[in-house]
């Protein structure tokens, strides 16, 4: 992966959220960031086009849904720049985190988020 890539896609804000979101959580599906960060889905499901067009996410189907992850081909040292991030700047993904533990556990999210 190319250094400008990857950098670009971490200097918007929604796409590092939906970064430091799926590294914390390993895996979410379109619902459940859209209700962390409060934005449309069209808005997420463009920002995880790019990351997944980048080579950064990469996706895993379960019936209906898709769940967006880290790529397990992510170079080492992009993993290691999101882990930084996340391990101190907690306060920047605080409000989306309560937001998503609101949801309550996967199953209870998918009944009544995910549609």
């Amino acid at each position: 992966m190319h250094p400008t890539d990857f950098f670009k896609c971490l200097a918007d804000d929604t796409r590092l959220n939906i970064l430091l979101l799926i590294l914390r959580e390993r895996e979410l599906c379109v619902c459940e960031l859209k209700t962390a960060l409060g934005a449309s889905q069209p808005k997420i499901s463009r920002h995880l086009a790019l990351l997944k067009k980048t080579g950064i996410v990469t996706t895993n189907r379960q019936q209906q849904w898709v769940y967006y992850r880290l790529a397990e081909q992510l170079p080492h040292w992009c993993r290691q720049t999101l882990e930084q991030c996340a391990a101190n700047n907690d306060a920047f993904i605080a409000s989306h985190v309560q937001r998503l533990q609101g949801m309550g556990d996967r199953p209870e999210r998918l009944k009544k988020y995910c549609h």
